[in-house]
């Protein structure tokens, strides 16, 4: 999956919350996507996620909760080890109180804490607070 279009989708929620809309529709959509916003969901930043249609181009449904402030992905490829993961957030996020940096790494899609907790380092795929 290109990461322009994990990038596109994650700026079409930041401005569906800017304009307090409820909800908002992703297209096309990825399996890395997917794993991203449930992150997100699982975080509390987002109500909930649908998947339609997915052995086609298919969308995505997001509920909105009005938590996300910015969400990015990175466009190039960034490898991290698992002692460096830390010292990337803390350049990354705003603030050590909220935000999360998403990486993919062998064990699959985590975010930070995860990854620090199971010592896998990865590729980052983005940050959202």
């Amino acid at each position: 999956m290109g990461r322009r279009i994990l990038n596109d989708a994650l700026r079409t929620i930041v401005n569906a919350e800017k304009r307090n809309f409820a909800t908002t529709q992703i297209r096309p959509i990825s399996n890395v996507m997917a794993s991203f916003l449930s992150i997100m969901k699982h975080r509390g930043y987002i109500k909930d996620f649908r998947v339609h249609d997915p052995h086609r181009v298919g969308r995505i449904t997001v509920e909105l909760q009005g938590r996300v402030k910015d969400c990015r992905a990175l466009t190039y490829r960034q490898d991290i080890k698992a002692q460096d993961i830390e010292d990337y957030r803390v350049r990354a996020l705003p603030t050590r109180q909220w935000g999360y940096v998403v990486i993919t790494t062998p064990n699959g899609v985590l975010d930070h804490e995860e990854a620090i907790q199971q010592n896998v380092g990865g590729q980052v795929l983005g940050y959202f607070y």
